[in-house]
């Protein structure tokens, strides 16, 4: 009863309490998902995001090792920190569900890839300030509630060293719920994900990045050792010097 009359105040306790209007979804949801590893998902394999694996391939003298250090978040099953560790970055990946960090940590050791695997909310991993080279979202960003946007965006500027790069992949507004931010909080759900315009990404992310372009992803052909889906768009920005 205590709790129920102790008021909220401060920045701190509007965003618990927010977040508190969907964590059945993020402790529960997850875990479930990435529990049958058989599914039809189209990232539950081993290919690295095609605009990623363009990046990497880009820099210069791919021979090169180490690259720096790497955080991906939202790694899943580690797809694309195994491949960025596999190119010579020293590489963290950070997810919520166990099971996907389970799954993470059986593919690196049955490849031989070194990453180290956190299981939590990356609003509570300890990172270090500018620790990071590149920081990576594939699936992540979409699924935060509007409230979270900007400490997220405050997030993963104060981990990037200056000239450090962020890559994002997530929802264009066709691969998205449709569900407006106002209809978020209305129905405390966010419908599988937010989808977002390439202006709405450049806007977001100006806020604490200079954004370098935004495109469609590719979707590759059967076969092709990259994945890509051309519901979801991609983005890349860097921490200025």
């Amino acid at each position: 009863m205590a709790d129920e009359l102790k008021p909220i105040c401060g920045e701190e306790a509007v965003l618990a309490m927010l977040d508190g209007w969907f964590a059945g979804r993020a402790d529960d949801w997850w875990e479930g998902f990435y529990a049958d590893r058989k599914k039809p998902v189209p990232f539950f394999g081993d290919a690295p995001d095609e605009c990623l694996a363009d990046w990497v391939a880009q820099l210069a003298d791919p021979q090169a090792a180490p690259r720096g250090r790497a955080l991906d978040i939202g790694c899943g099953n580690g797809r694309n920190a195994r491949f960025l560790a596999s190119r010579g970055f020293d590489v963290d990946g950070v997810d919520y569900a166990q099971a996907a960090i389970d799954w993470a940590t059986q593919r690196a050791s049955e490849l031989g890839v070194p990453v180290r695997w956190h299981c939590q909310s990356v609003f509570d991993l300890a990172l270090p300030a500018g620790g990071f080279d590149l920081v990576y979202d594939s699936g992540c960003f979409h699924h935060l509630a509007p409230h979270r946007r900007h400490t997220y965006v405050q997030l993963v500027s104060k981990a990037l060293r200056p000239g450090g790069w962020f890559g994002l992949v997530c929802f264009r507004p066709e691969g998205g719920s449709g569900l407006s931010d106002a209809e978020v909080y209305e129905r405390r759900t966010l419908g599988g994900g937010l989808g977002y315009t390439e202006a709405q990404l450049r806007a977001i992310w100006a806020t604490g990045l200079e954004v370098q372009g935004t495109r469609r992803m590719l979707k590759p052909p059967p076969g092709a050792e990259v994945f890509g889906e051309d519901f979801l768009s991609v983005l890349w920005a860097r921490k200025p010097l």
